[in-house]
């Protein structure tokens, strides 16, 4: 075995651990997730999970929309929670953590916002700190699936994915294929390069009515990066209109092209 064979599982797990960062953390069970993917945000509490299938092009949009509501009343729990989640998805993750701070002053017993706020120290890379407020907002007599899949992400993200998949596993037991918690477990797998299972729990995950378009996504790299990169383009692209499968397949090659990993695969199965 060559060096640049061995070091393949390693760059694959890095690729990977990027991806996982933003699919772990970004919306899937660290708020009220709505299954919804409309692109739509409400005003409930539950729109950080609704931002996460919004559309590119409405992201400046939702950034002054919620900017000037949040500014008119800084305290509120449902524009608050959607002015941090359009913030991170414009990438400006310590503003939506300064957002969710004064949210969570605001709001110190809230389990959803609790929840957001771990989420939001996590993108901004504090994790021990979101670790603690993710178990800060959980309680023992009533339990939250949404908590245990938030905290098994964070795990994942430290290196503890034995860990994570028990709390993800808890999580199911409380809300059965549900498929926000599917696809975290299915995207733990793939830190530990563990394909095979990866593309089971995200094809369950996938299956799911009105998933998150993301989750498709996931599952497609699962199956582009085990070399299947014909049936991974098919099923980024399935029932999506012309531009946005265009896109995702751009996304696709992106992805398996970054650190030359579709060619290390193609010349790994040579050579097998």
């Amino acid at each position: 075995m060559t060096a640049r064979t061995a070091s393949t599982p390693l760059r694959i797990k890095r690729l990977a651990l990027g991806l996982a960062a933003v699919a772990l953390l970004a919306g899937q069970g660290c708020a009220s997730v709505s299954r919804e993917t409309t692109g739509s945000i409400d005003r409930s509490g539950r729109g950080a999970g609704q931002v996460a299938a919004m559309p590119t092009a409405q992201i400046d949009g939702a950034l002054r929309s919620y900017g000037e509501a949040y500014e008119q009343n800084p305290k509120d729990k449902g524009n608050g929670m959607a002015f941090a989640a359009v913030l991170q998805m414009a990438g400006r993750n310590d503003q939506s953590l300064a957002v969710m701070q004064q949210v969570a002053i605001a709001n110190p017993s809230d389990r959803d916002v609790l929840s957001a706020y771990g989420k939001a120290l996590a993108a901004a890379g504090n994790l021990p700190k979101a670790l603690e407020t993710i178990r800060r907002a959980q309680t023992p007599d009533r339990p939250d699936w949404r908590l245990f899949s938030a905290e098994g992400a964070i795990l994942d993200q430290m290196g503890q994915s034995d860990t994570a998949r028990t709390l993800y596993r808890k999580a199911l037991d409380l809300e059965p294929n549900e498929p926000t918690v599917l696809s975290n477990l299915g995207m733990s797998y793939v830190l530990t390069n563990d394909l095979a299972s990866a593309e089971q729990y995200l094809r369950q995950a996938a299956s799911a009515p009105g998933v998150d378009s993301r989750v498709r996504q996931n599952l497609a790299l699962v199956v582009g990066l085990q070399g299947r990169f014909e049936e991974a383009k098919e099923i980024a692209t399935a029932s999506l209109p012309p531009q946005q499968a265009e896109a995702n397949a751009a996304y696709l090659q992106k992805m398996l092209a970054q650190q030359n990993t579709w060619s290390m695969l193609k010349e790994k199965d040579k050579r097998s």
